[in-house]
């Protein structure tokens, strides 16, 4: 007997009505749905009793890719009614689509994510063609309004359509025959009796030129398996409205959750009335003006555009429309967001983005506690109960001892996978601050299961997850130090120092892609931190992190060699980087070759065309190292009014204990500062203040003081650093004048 095919838009109350009262008249032997053929021996954990939404989650890694993507449902979802009116018939139900780890989905984060783009210029013509804005207004105009007589042939005849306007892909296409496969072995064992088949529209044809094919030993196809090597799985989660919303990113087709749930509850017409009430009810809960009036205009409003579009009820651009045009007063800076498809836009005005939330809803779904969950979660259960962090509150944590050092590694290591509910207040930034305890705020958060089933991919335990998380930054990093910086912290915080071969060449590429002097820098420095005093966090004297620092050390070598410009004014990034190299060529620091960097320095110091704090800082470097040029001659020779406080930025960035102790320097400096004319002065004094900024309070009034001695003044030099009193009137007046002024800015939009 041929199976009946029902092509869907996924998440569409209209389709899943069809699907629904279909299986209910065959009472089929077989339901075939679209979804993960390896699910097929856990369809009944689907039918635990779930709080909608959820989602199937599906992980896979291997050494080359690690991927995740979820296949959502809700009420109305076509495939969700498909399993439950397959129960209630006594049908067999199968799913039978590739897993979402094969690459034919590779990709792709939603299974259940319409690509209307493989026909976007038949929907183009569509939406001409009836005047609406997109495929979202066309897809309501056309079924989900529209009364239900008929509704199985204008589907197929609309996914025909688009369907001959496009040549499918070889993902869909090795899809579609796998597919093809399970229907032809339905047919067969079905004998007499019906099978229904449910697959997305985009599929319907392809699916019934396929399925016809002979095949006479047709049996029911295999599951696909890992690749060697490669470990995944899938797991139901919980899943929210917000997540499903086309405005917040999901490609679902189907934005706006919360209206469709009421459409498929109540009908359109109450659908439309309880969401006009909605919307007035949240937008009074904000403060925004909504009176009764207003609520009386969107509903006429609505209902006359009905009226004009040929709607026998308001459809969802329809109240959108009466509620912008009772509720919005004010010119718009962007478009209305239902008028186009994807993400609201930055600058939709307030009462528009109130709008949408109200449509999109706040549902939470909720696992029946029966759900088989991935081992992660049973682990970090237990690791918050044995760590005595199952009670919300703020906890303390002593880092020099054992027990706090393995607490702390364990929040780290959920704060690192983005579990909700654990934030840390206070603790040290590197592995050399002074700070020896941490502030964390543990809070029961209700997306925490979600968030641990889906990091569950990572790996079974909370320290292989994190690990692996770790590891897969890094080798998304790229040349970005930054990220590759903070990387590394975060290992060391979470406690996994040892890194793998892997992780070790994924980093020696990042730095050799590094192109910005000032990020590498920091990474050498938190390389070299973490190599020579984090005892405390175990990565000190690391072998593994010595053969990364030769490499970034190297690396900072040859990019300060190559940087010319003036580059003003003095960077203290650039100059930080050289600290760091100055503090890898010490004595007792990892294996790098210190000559070969105090030689590359003086090129530096000596190149003409380097940006002057760049060649303050090599000459700083050199001085710093035992390796000095004469230091009065190099201050004599460092340039105009213009060069001068940046090229000094840099020596005293890197070597201002030498300046401080060295014999006629700061004499010197007096004499050049003192002896620019007023119109050099100020062209220098900017920068000059950016360079004196590298000494602290302490260094400034020893400066201070020997100033005062050369002018033969006796006292402290700690009152040429205080400011002056000022009389409070004039002070408290010139507050008044900056908060008037800001408050002028503030009304013309001005403030940033």
């Amino acid at each position: 007997m041929p199976a009946t095919f029902i092509g869907v838009r996924h998440h569409s109350p209209a389709c899943a009505r069809l699907v629904g009262d279909t299986i209910a008249a065959l009472r089929p032997a077989f339901v075939l749905v679209e979804g993960p053929a390896d699910m097929n021996d856990r369809i009944g954990e689907l039918l635990l009793g779930h709080e909608l939404p959820i989602a199937v989650f599906s992980s896979y890694r291997d050494e080359e890719r690690h991927a995740g993507s979820w296949a959502p449902f809700c009420e109305y979802s076509p495939e969700w009614v498909a399993l439950h009116a397959a129960r209630d018939a006594g049908a067999d139900v199968r799913f039978i689509d590739l897993p979402a780890w094969h690459e034919a989905l590779a990709g792709r984060e939603n299974r259940y994510s319409d690509a209307e783009e493989r026909y976007e210029e038949a929907i183009d013509r569509l939406c001409t063609s009836f005047a609406v804005d997109n495929v979202d207004a066309l897809w309501d105009h056309l079924f989900e309004i529209e009364p239900a007589a008929g509704l199985e042939d204008r589907l197929a005849a609309y996914f025909d359509l688009l369907r001959g306007e496009s040549e499918a892909g070889a993902g869909d296409r090795a899809r579609e025959e796998y597919m093809a496969r399970w229907v032809r072995a339905a047919q067969r064992y079905a004998g007499e009796r019906p099978v229904v088949v449910v697959t997305g529209g985009f599929h319907r044809p392809a699916l019934i030129r396929l399925a016809a094919q002979e095949d006479a030993g047709a049996d029911w196809p295999e599951a696909p398996v890992l690749p060697a090597g490669a470990v995944g799985g899938s797991y139901l989660v919980p899943y929210s409205f917000r997540r499903l919303d086309a405005f917040d990113g999901y490609q679902s087709g189907m934005p706006s959750p919360e209206y469709y749930q009421r459409l498929w509850e109540s009908g359109p017409d109450r659908a439309a009335e309880g969401l006009v009430a909605a919307v007035v009810e949240r937008l009074r809960a904000k403060r925004q003006r909504a009176s009764t009036a207003d609520l009386i205009a969107a509903r006429a409003s609505a209902a006359g555009l009905a009226t004009v579009r040929g709607h026998a009820s308001p459809a969802r651009t329809d109240i959108l429309d009466g509620l912008a045009a009772a509720l919005v007063q004010d010119a718009l800076d962007e478009p209305l967001p239902w008028a186009t498809r994807g993400r609201l836009r930055a600058g939709t005005h307030p009462v528009v983005v109130e709008m949408v939330a109200a449509l999109s809803g706040e549902r939470v779904g909720r696992l029946h506690p029966g759900t088989p969950l991935p081992p992660l979660v049973h682990d970090v259960t237990a690791a918050i109960e044995r760590e005595g962090l199952a009670v919300a509150g703020t906890v303390a944590v002593t880092l020099t001892s054992a027990d706090g050092l393995r607490r702390s590694r364990m929040l780290h290591q959920l704060r690192v996978l983005a579990i909700p509910g654990f934030v840390r207040r206070r603790g040290p930034a590197t592995g050399i601050d002074p700070v020896l305890d941490e502030q964390w705020t543990v809070t029961d958060h209700e997306h925490r299961l979600p968030a641990l089933i889906e990091a569950g991919a990572y790996g079974a335990t909370l320290e292989q997850a994190a690990a692996a998380q770790i590891a897969e930054r890094i080798a998304a990093a790229g040349g970005k130090v930054g990220v590759l910086a903070g990387a590394l912290f975060d290992a060391a915080l979470c406690g996994t120092g040892r890194l793998s071969d892997r992780v070790l060449q994924d980093l020696r590429l990042g730095i050799a892609a590094a192109q910005e002097l000032g990020e590498l820098g920091h990474l050498l420095g938190v390389l070299l931190a973490l190599w020579r005093h984090d005892r405390l966090l175990g990565t000190a004297g690391s072998a593994a992190l010595d053969a990364v620092i030769v490499a970034a050390h190297d690396r900072v070598l040859w990019l300060a060699e190559g940087a010319r410009g003036a580059a003003l004014p003095a960077d203290p990034a650039r100059i930080g980087a050289i600290v760091a190299l100055r503090d890898t060529a010490r004595p007792g620091g990892p294996g790098v070759d210190g000559e070969a960097a105090a030689a590359t320095m003086a090129r530096v110091a000596a190149a003409a065309e380097a940006p002057p704090d760049l060649r303050g800082a090599a000459f700083g470097l050199g001085w710093a190292l035992g390796e000095p040029d004469d230091p009065l001659r190099a201050v004599r020779g460092a340039g105009g009014p213009v060069a001068l406080g940046d090229w000094l930025a840099g020596v005293f960035g890197v070597a201002r204990e030498e300046v401080l102790h060295a014999d006629g320097v700061l004499d010197l400096l007096d004499e050049i500062v003192s002896g620019l004319g007023p119109d050099d002065f100020l062209i220098a004094l900017p920068a000059l203040r950016q360079a004196f900024a590298y000494f602290p309070p302490r260094e400034r009034e020893t400066i201070a003081g020997h100033v005062l001695q050369r002018r033969g003044h006796r006292g402290s030099g700690r009152a040429l650093l205080r400011r002056p009193a000022g009389d409070p009137q004039v002070l408290a007046r010139a507050a008044a004048l900056e908060a008037r002024v800001d408050s002028a800015l503030a009304r013309q939009g001005l403030l940033r």
